[in-house]
């Protein structure tokens, strides 16, 4: 019994989509009987009560000729948008510049304002790098003056510090490491820019705590791709040239998902970063 009263239901919802999505097309029985290649009482009797289910190539048909999701049209789906226009819009490929900072960045932060940021960086995080640093780093990129290009860099990091959003760090033990070394990406930066920089680090994982967590995770144990989660709202994942972006809710979630795994498995927590960080400090030598 439940199950014919779920057909009728089913029915009773196509019928009523049907009808909703033929009159925001402004499509006639006759024009749909041709694009779906029936005869005109065909539609006719699909939107008069009591009617059954169509067939599934005839739903199909349907969704097909009025631009609408087969599902929709048959009730399974709150979305009417087929499934490749919803994939077109939920999943994007935003190019990445290699800027102090671009706008697509400062866009979805701006969307994200008041909400908590998820964040596992390429390198150490933009906006908890000294001055000094980025200079460094940039050098042979910036597009404009070095003085023009970190101005326009730290007023849109002063801006980011004041939208109360909070924000989780995930750095893995490695990147920590190779700065105090000089090693690795950080190869030839100097000793003093190094101890500045982990000064730095220091000031705010002290300072900021709790609205600031820095987490950071064995390498050998755990991985991330560089990802940022911006609330619920949105997720990207940076690939170098481009960022893949993700809006659909599940994915978002999977990925905040994935962000709350590195937390559970860092080898130090939020509490102990600032200690961590100063042990590193003091091995940093010329």
């Amino acid at each position: 019994m439940r199950e014919t009263q779920n057909k009728q239901d089913r029915a009773g919802a196509f019928r009523l989509r049907l009808a909703e999505a033929m009159a925001k097309r402004s499509m006639t029985q006759s024009a749909l009987a041709r694009a779906t290649g029936v005869d005109r009482s065909t539609i006719s009797a699909l939107l008069s009560p009591g009617m059954r289910l169509p067939g599934a190539q005839l739903a199909a048909d349907c969704a097909q000729a009025l631009a609408v999701s087969a599902d929709w049209l048959l009730g399974l789906s709150g979305r009417p948008e087929p499934l490749a226009d919803l994939l077109a819009t939920s999943m994007t490929i935003t190019e990445a510049p290699r800027a102090l900072f671009d706008q697509a960045i400062l866009g979805w932060h701006q969307e994200a304002a008041g909400y908590k940021i998820r964040h596992v960086p390429a390198t150490l995080p933009d906006m908890l790098k000294t001055r000094e640093l980025v200079e460094w780093e940039y050098k042979d990129t910036l597009g404009r003056t070095a003085e023009q290009a970190i101005g326009a860099f730290e007023d849109q990091r002063n801006w980011m510090r004041g939208t109360q959003s909070d924000y989780e760090i995930a750095l893995p033990l490695h990147e920590l490491a190779c700065l105090g070394e000089a090693s690795g990406y950080y190869t030839g930066l100097p000793a003093d820019l190094r101890i500045a920089q982990m000064t730095r680090l220091i000031d705010f994982a002290d300072q900021m705590y709790p609205s600031l967590r820095l987490y950071f995770f064995d390498a050998h144990r755990v991985f991330s791709a560089p990802t940022t989660v911006f609330g619920p709202l949105l997720a990207a994942i940076y690939l170098g040239r481009h960022y893949i972006t993700f809006r659909d809710t599940s994915r978002v979630a999977a990925i905040s998902q994935h962000f709350d795994w590195l937390v559970r498995e860092s080898s130090v927590s939020a509490r102990d970063a600032a200690g961590h960080l100063r042990s590193l400090r003091d091995t940093i030598t010329d």
